[in-house]
């Protein structure tokens, strides 16, 4: 090859680079193709977190007329297996087996439990929603189950397949790698509300059945093609071989960082401030603004829009030596608006004013997740960045999972007590039980901002460290 030649392919090479996303995430050890193919597990992640957190919760409560506080269980469950995730890592790390493989395993059986959820969960819904005398008991015992597996398989299969992925990439390429995984993440899940929402836009309980049983098909299949021959067999790994760190003392030596308690406070307050709405978000568009199931779905896309728009934002500031804790603040305050608008979308009748309203809580909410994580990851400098991601995933998601429950218990206590008079004429409209779960995210916002108060006074007065050179969306939760 002439010096001309490797010279114009050089060029061609850095042009694709520079048009092609994450096309620098490839390498020797993991070329493009594959790096793409392996993304696939993110995108069947991305599939069910819309069934769950978006499109279920407004059928069930509106077309199958399912009690909001039963679903707000319903919802939360999932979220129960959330702070395994840490052992889980820590077990796929650890790993050992004749075939010579740590983390194609757990993804396998993972999808397997997520798929058999799935697979449940349609005829459970619908024996709930006929309420037969003696038949009920089955339908809500059949959906425990459903949302625990489907939960528990979906936790299980993003937690190890971003740890081979972390296993396969060379270190120089690791963060592009993680965040074209997580870019994949947010693919599925707005293709999946847009996707979802079309072919629920005439909704029957057949229609509902196709769905998730299609769902269940498409993310077990898109998982098959993920793993396949990526995971190299590695002989040297005998079953017999110790972990080099029990889980138990990594974990005590990272809640001795300074400041880490008082951050996970926070974390919590806020994070339940944000995801109180979650399992409501579509009930309102539906019961009290009339909007069909299409596009109540469509606000899953928007409010996972708002959220990427607000890392964008965090990654900037972050890349001009913000702290991250003034940042989440303003995440936070942000969300005050948010909520207030589509507090007033009600009375105004007002769907534009109800959209603006989810894209600022989704902006909020991608400021001070991404903040609070980078400030978790900065406490700790013993190597433990994994289960300190860990720690961070499970104390979010139990926050989560209790701030969807007591929202749908507190909407349904409302609404019963102003059917029985207690609360005057005010309350009557369909809108009252909504608003005061929004009046309550309110004041668990101004909780979050008491929390980090300590937390951003000695960044002012301790030299601020020097800010990374890049910021990355490898940095994002996952």
């Amino acid at each position: 090859m002439s010096p001309a030649e490797a010279l114009a392919r050089a060029r061609m090479r850095q042009f694709v680079t520079m048009i092609m996303p994450f096309a620098d995430a490839a390498s020797t050890e993991l070329p493009f193709g594959r790096l793409l193919r392996l993304s696939l597990f993110q995108v069947s992640v991305g599939i069910t977190m819309v069934l769950l957190g978006g499109t279920l919760n407004r059928v069930m409560a509106v077309e199958l007329g399912i009690p909001v506080s039963l679903i707000a269980v319903a919802l939360a469950l999932p979220l129960v297996a959330a702070p395994a995730r840490a052992l889980i890592g820590h077990k796929s790390d650890t790993h050992r087996s004749y075939l010579g493989w740590r983390r194609v395993p757990y993804i396998w059986f993972g999808a397997l439990i997520q798929f058999g959820g799935l697979a449940v969960m349609p005829i459970s819904l619908l024996i709930i929603a006929e309420a037969r005398p003696g038949t009920l008991i089955y339908g809500e015992a059949g959906m425990t189950l459903a949302f625990l597996m489907t939960g528990f398989g979906l936790h299980t299969v993003q937690t190890a397949g971003l740890a081979l992925a972390t296993d396969l990439a060379p270190a120089d390429k690791r963060p592009r790698v993680v965040a074209m995984l997580y870019t994949m993440l947010l693919v599925g899940m707005v293709a999946g509300a847009i996707v979802i929402g079309r072919m629920l836009a005439d909704f029957s309980p057949l229609r509902l059945i196709e769905v998730l049983k299609g769902s269940a098909l498409l993310t077990i299949a898109l998982t098959v093609i993920a793993i396949w021959k990526q995971e190299p067999r590695r002989r040297d790994m005998a079953p017999d071989a110790a972990p080099k760190e029990p889980f138990r003392a990594a974990l005590r030596a990272l809640r001795a960082q300074k400041g880490l308690d008082r951050l996970l406070v926070a974390l919590a307050i806020g994070t339940g401030a944000f995801g109180m709405q979650d399992v409501l978000l579509e009930p309102y568009g539906g019961t009290v603004l009339g909007m069909g199931v299409g596009a109540t779905t469509l606000l899953t896309a928007l409010f996972a829009t708002g959220s990427l728009a607000g890392y964008f934002v965090s990654a900037r500031l972050m890349s001009r030596g913000g702290n991250p804790y003034v940042v989440a603040g303003v995440g936070l305050m942000l969300g005050l608006p948010g909520f207030a608008a589509v507090i007033m979308a009600a009375p105004f009748g007002s769907v534009v004013v109800f959209s603006v309203g989810t894209a600022l809580i989704g902006l909020g909410s991608g400021l001070f997740a991404v903040s609070m994580l980078i400030a978790a990851m900065a406490m700790v400098s013993t190597g433990r960045g994994g289960l300190a991601l860990g720690a961070w995933s499970a104390v979010q998601a139990v926050a989560l999972g209790l701030a969807v429950a007591v929202g749908g218990f507190t909407r349904d206590a409302v609404v019963g007590l102003a059917d029985a008079g207690w609360l005057g004429a005010a309350f009557a409209g369909p809108a009252s039980g909504y608003s005061v779960v929004y009046l309550v995210e309110i004041l668990l916002v101004f909780g979050a901002l008491v929390s980090l108060g300590p937390l951003v006074k000695p960044r002012r007065i301790e030299p601020r460290a020097k800010p990374p050179a890049r910021f990355g969306l490898a940095d994002l939760p996952n």
